[in-house]
């Protein structure tokens, strides 16, 4: 089963890299309120069962992917 996770900084987190994005976008004429810079995981596991796929990622996240004190996670799964 294929499933894609987005880490973001968690709201009230300091995003140096989200700020140097929005920065660059106003001076480019774009008019942005707020932006931020997280990042993709794509991962295929070996599973039909979405369940067993969801709890199998979420300790990936709570282990590696994440740093859980100041990063959320989402998880999308590919459509079959």
């Amino acid at each position: 089963m294929k499933a894609t996770v987005l880490v973001r900084p968690k709201p009230g987190i300091l995003d140096p890299q989200g700020q140097a994005v929005e920065s660059s976008l106003r001076h480019l004429g774009f008019a942005v309120a707020d932006a931020r810079v997280g990042r993709l995981v794509d991962v295929d596991l070996p599973t039909d069962d979405r369940d067993e796929a969801r709890a199998q990622i979420e300790r990936m996240c709570e282990q590696l992917l994440t740093n859980p004190l100041i990063e959320s996670y989402e998880i999308a799964f590919a459509d079959a």
